[in-house]
């Protein structure tokens, strides 16, 4: 019966001192992270409110919109939230991002579909323009799907627009 408690003890310290290490681990990041939130013109970095337009490629048409939520991290990932697909059938995105001159930046994310064929992989590739306010960007979009074997089956296109989340 004691060593039961003992174990059910170690089995609730273990996570207490792992959420406590990581506070203190935040705290310590506390002020360099709101420097860089308190920025107004910090670049990509910060997360984002996009509406995303899905085109036609031959004719630039407009076929569906969306809404996307993005956040570019300091050091050049990125994560990805979609309503473009059922959130039971899709996995958030994850990528990389950098900055290419002056206000331009390209990103490629990654997130996993779930199919009755199996599990296609979509890509995103991005050239992204932040304008004149630096609040706000435009990108162009080409996407590319994976079969389960990693071959491509799909390619298509799209635009966006965006606003920093505040």
């Amino acid at each position: 019966m004691q060593w039961k408690s003992i174990s059910r003890m170690s089995m609730l310290a273990i996570p207490t001192m792992i959420v406590c290490g990581l506070l203190v681990a935040a705290s310590s990041m506390g002020p360099t992270a709101r420097a860089d939130n308190d920025e107004s013109d910090n670049g990509l970095k910060g997360t984002w409110r996009l509406q995303v337009t899905v085109r036609n490629c031959q004719t630039g048409d407009a076929l569906r919109t969306f809404p996307v939520l993005f956040t570019f991290a300091t050091g050049g990932t990125l994560t990805v939230a979609t309503a473009g697909q059922p959130p039971a059938l899709t996995t958030p995105g994850l990528g990389v991002w950098r900055h290419t001159n002056g206000h331009t930046y390209s990103a490629v994310s990654e997130a996993f579909v779930f199919t009755p064929a199996g599990v296609q992989t979509h890509r995103l590739t991005r050239a992204i323009e932040i304008g004149n306010d630096a609040d706000e960007f435009t990108d162009t979009i080409a996407l590319e799907i994976f079969d389960p074997n990693g071959n491509l089956i799909v390619t298509g296109c799209g635009t966006s627009v965006a606003s920093r989340f505040k």
